[in-house]
């Protein structure tokens, strides 16, 4: 993957152009981790960058922003830009673009996601990415408080590098959030939703919700049950115990899902017939979310006589015929 892109900027800069890989990929590699996020940063205009990848090059919904497939990989690509004002706590006023790597990414969010890499694989550390990866801190570029007024979502994109990386918020980061935190009313609950899934998803899904907490971002968020979670293995599992439905996005999978895990509260999940009726993903999350060995949840669904109606071995005209 880091090959690939290293080809990409190659290409990019054999047209007379400087580009990079900045950000998340260049973040995990520090880190040891595998990602597929991709993103370049260039002074190539998305039209130069059209004429570069002729049949590979599509816009997106991002200005200044464009999206390359090579051999079935997508790269994102933006333009080096200068964002002037902002609109909503959330989205610039203007946006100009700029021939300057090091105000592109001043404008951006957290130190540890302005760490760049060229096509020979050096590292471009302008804002002290590296010290702050290696002493595990979540840190603002320049003012956190304009920082998170400019754009009310990085006060949740904090919280999540913080959970999902194990690390910890600086203080000035941290009084920021909780000056700030008021803002996330202005956000949409899709964009909400979508930060806290990473949260509950990760492995550090207990922190995450232990930080969220202590910020107290709970109630501008409007999880009014959120110190009642002790569970933290499944994020279907979080969110049934936080009762939001009528509030959060959920597809209908999720609503059913989260419904049907109410249901069996307090049920037995090692009854034949609920573990027939709801099958063994939701029992297993309910079982779970009791303390319980979801194995034995396993064993017993294993052990059914029939697991769904497609198991029945006889037609409707066969049963028709006993009556």
């Amino acid at each position: 993957m880091l090959e690939a892109a290293q080809k990409l900027l190659k290409e990019i800069s054999e047209h007379g152009y400087k580009a990079y890989i900045v950000g998340g990929m260049v973040r995990d590699y520090l880190l040891g981790i595998d990602t597929n996020d991709i993103d370049i940063c260039t002074n190539a205009t998305p039209k130069e960058l059209k004429e570069i990848f002729v049949d590979s090059c599509l816009p997106t919904s991002l200005y200044g922003s464009v999206t390359v497939y090579k051999k079935g990989i997508r790269f994102e690509i933006t333009t080096f830009r200068k964002e002037i004002g902002y609109i909503d706590n959330r989205r610039p006023a203007e946006v100009k673009y700029i021939d300057d790597l090091y105000e592109d990414l001043t404008r951006r969010d957290f130190t540890i996601n302005t760490i760049c890499m060229n096509e020979d694989g050096e590292i471009i550390d302008y804002l002290g990415g590296q010290s702050d990866i290696q002493n595990k801190i979540v840190r603002t570029i320049g003012n956190p408080v304009e920082k998170f007024t400019e754009d009310a979502l990085r006060i949740l994109r904090a919280v999540r590098f913080a959970t999902i990386l194990n690390f910890q918020l600086d203080e000035e980061t941290i009084s920021a959030i909780r000056e700030c935190k008021y803002l996330l009313k202005n956000l949409s609950y899709n964009r909400k939703k979508e930060e806290l899934d990473k949260i509950f998803a990760s492995p550090y899904a207990k922190e995450g919700i232990s930080l969220l907490l202590q910020l107290g971002l709970d109630k501008p968020l409007e999880l009014s049950h959120l110190e009642d979670v002790h569970y933290y293995h499944n994020p279907i599992g979080i969110w049934s115990i936080l009762d939001v439905l009528d509030l959060y996005p959920f597809t209908n999978n999720e609503i059913d899902m989260i419904l049907k895990i109410q249901e069996l509260k307090n049920s037995n999940n090692l009854d034949p017939y609920i573990l027939y009726q709801y099958g063994l993903y939701v029992n297993s999350i309910s079982y779970d979310m009791k303390g319980k060995d979801i194995k034995e949840v396993t064993e017993a669904y294993n052990n059914l006589v029939i697991q769904s109606r497609r198991d029945l071995d006889i037609s409707s005209e066969e049963i028709l015929s006993f009556l």
